[in-house]
């Protein structure tokens, strides 16, 4: 006896508006995702009583000193962040703002992936990307499928699979 599956739905084709504002908010995530992950990074140093140094930046981030004092020259035209000499890089009240923010959405996505059982590493490399792109209104569905108990029903799952 064949063992039925469930079928995937193909995608409808949407109309160019909808199909648009898609594209445009996946380009504004991206847009975000850089100075979103340097300022979380300079948070998270300073938190760890460091002084957020282009150096310490560049080795978290896997880039080159001269690519993180571009960015954070635009992070302090923006305004969220400002350097002092011979002390590292501070995040301005907005720079902390979007700090919290990001570990806020960071925080969301990791609980969400371990509750669904992904693994420890796994779920620090994906939340990593899906903070960034996951609207408010999926974070807040992740969130109530949180507080609803998904990380117990999902351990019930994987027992009873496992019997």
């Amino acid at each position: 006896m064949r063992k039925k599956t469930q079928s995937v739905t193909q995608p409808r084709f949407v109309d160019a508006q909808s199909q648009s504002e898609g594209f445009r908010a996946n380009r504004e995530a991206r847009r975000n995702v850089l100075i979103e992950d340097y300022v979380e990074l300079i948070a998270d140093l300073i938190d760890e009583g460091m002084d957020a140094r282009q150096v310490d930046i560049a080795a978290r981030l896997g880039v080159s000193q001269p690519t993180v004092a571009k960015m954070l020259a635009r992070l302090a035209s923006e305004g969220l962040v400002a350097q002092k000499p011979y002390r590292g890089v501070f995040l301005t009240e907005a720079g902390q703002a979007v700090a919290m923010n990001a570990r806020r959405r960071h925080g969301i996505v990791e609980a969400f992936l371990s509750a669904l059982g992904i693994s420890a590493e796994n779920v620090r490399i994906d939340a990593e990307g899906i903070e960034h792109y996951a609207s408010e209104e999926t974070l807040q569905a992740f969130q109530t499928a949180l507080e609803s108990g998904l990380k117990e029903l999902m351990a019930k799952n994987t027992n009873i699979q496992e019997n």
